[in-house]
């Protein structure tokens, strides 16, 4: 039997252990797989796993430790998981939908290929909805995923079965992807660290089957993690080493009111505002305020919910096939004069001008990173916030405007509702200030300690 306390441990400190060869890359796995093994089928965080493969590329990672000549990567033995969106080369990848049940790739989606040349070993693939189209995770294919807090809640979505395997120790490192929110919610909804890397940072190709024109502008690729340090994007930069200054001294604006959302949970209100607090603590400048934006919702909503319907289109001859909110979607977006899409292009790019004037003067942005605590299993949205009856996507207004902007952004676990639900804080930067992001976020981190928290599942 594995060490199961290997399988809470983060990314860095395995690479370091491997390295010194205080553990092997083979433990980790083994760790790794016998608690996907005990604890995935209460959640179905996974919904393939390459144990063999796994267990294969560890034992080759332990041998080229024992040689000299071997060039080992900075996650050597480390552990990962990929969202099922991303393509993997000879394994199984759905996109969530039963259109593509048997599809099996032939390469690997770039960000898999280097976190392969990095080092790492797969474990498998991850839940999603079809084609990431809600903030909620089940589909026709593999059903729903489960929280690891509260089974009968969603861990979010659309890297749901990324943030629930990240929040119940099934690994340390977990591949998801975000074109309005899904790398965001999840990681508040299950309690992890979860970074949307600035737009072009990190390859979004060779996810879900492409859908062309402006829809591939709102996403990327990022990672969900137990620890702020894990969220580590490839790049010129030493990411860690510029952990380590801190925050002091940085504007830092909060606001739970961007100008446009709905309603906001009291109890996510008040754990995120005694979070922005903690930034004081460190040294910021911080300020309350209420930016008065105006809503990028249509833009944002024409072109995500645009590229999807594009891509769906050929299936509507098989409604049994298709969940009937995305269908409604579909059929909707399909309606729309070409027009209509062209103009949300042009509304994505000048909405942009207000947050390029507001981080003029800002560092960084503090807003609750979702509207409300993780709703049941089963439903696409939350009918209600705080006793308000709202529309659908209207509990995420705080991230999918930072996928139109293509700005860096972070989700950190802040606390808790009565009830133990996880309430997550979002952190955003300047275009391309990922490090700030970052920095921020393991700051935060260190102030208000998370790792300690672990759901109940044994």
């Amino acid at each position: 039997m594995a060490d199961a306390r290997l399988a809470w441990l983060p990314a860095t400190e395995l690479a370091a252990m491997i390295r010194r060869k205080k553990v092997s890359p083979v433990e980790v796995v083994d760790a790794a797989l016998e608690r996907i093994e005990k604890i995935n089928p209460r959640l179905n965080a996974f919904v393939t796993v390459t144990g063999a493969a796994a267990r294969r590329e560890a034992k080759a990672a332990e041998r080229a430790l024992g040689k000299r000549s071997a060039r080992l990567g900075p996650l050597h033995g480390v552990p990962f998981s990929v969202k099922d969106l991303v393509n993997t080369k000879g394994v199984r990848t759905t996109f969530g939908t039963p259109f593509y049940r048997d599809n099996v790739p032939t390469e690997d989606a770039p960000m898999v290929e280097r976190m392969k040349t990095a080092g790492a070993i797969m474990l498998g693939k991850t839940n999603t909805p079809t084609f990431g189209w809600i903030g909620a995770t089940h589909n026709l294919v593999f059903g729903i995923t489960r929280n690891p807090w509260n089974l009968e809640r969603t861990p979010g979505g659309s890297s749901g079965g990324a943030s629930a395997a990240a929040a119940a120790g099934l690994g340390p490192l977990h591949i998801g992807t975000d074109g309005g929110g899904s790398i965001r919610i999840p990681a508040s909804c299950a309690g992890v660290f979860g970074h949307k890397p600035s737009r072009g940072l990190v390859p979004a190709t060779g996810n879900h089957p492409p859908v062309g024109g402006g829809s591939a502008r709102l996403f990327t690729n990022g990672v969900l993690a137990r620890r702020a340090e894990d969220l580590l994007p490839a790049s010129g930069e030493d990411y860690l080493k510029s952990l380590r200054p801190g925050v002091k001294g940085l504007r830092v604006a909060y606001t739970d009111d961007l100008g446009f959302v709905e309603a906001v949970d009291p109890e996510v209100r008040a754990a995120c505002a005694r979070a922005a607090g903690a930034f004081r603590e460190l040294g910021c400048k911080v300020e309350d305020v209420k930016p008065g934006w105006p809503s990028p919702r249509e833009a944002w909503g024409e072109i995500f919910c645009g590229g999807i319907a594009t891509r769906m289109a050929a299936y509507l001859d098989r409604p049994n096939d298709i969940e009937p909110g995305l269908r409604r979607i579909i059929e909707a977006t399909l309606k729309n004069p070409s027009t209509k899409y062209v103009q949300a292009w042009f509304d994505r790019l000048a909405w942009w001008q207000h947050p390029r004037a507001f981080f003029e003067k800002y560092d960084l942005l503090l807003t609750p990173t979702i509207a409300c605590p993780p709703f049941a299993v089963g439903l696409d949205n939350p009918t209600q916030i705080a006793g308000k009856p709202v529309e659908p996507y209207a509990w995420i207004p705080f991230t999918y405007p930072f996928n139109v902007t293509g700005q860096p952004a972070a989700s950190v676990p802040c606390g808790f509702t009565k009830d133990g639900l996880p309430i997550g804080l979002q952190i955003v930067g300047r275009r391309f200030d990922d490090a700030a992001v970052l920095r921020a976020s393991a700051a935060f981190e260190r102030a208000r300690p998370w790792a300690q928290h672990r759901p109940v599942l044994e």
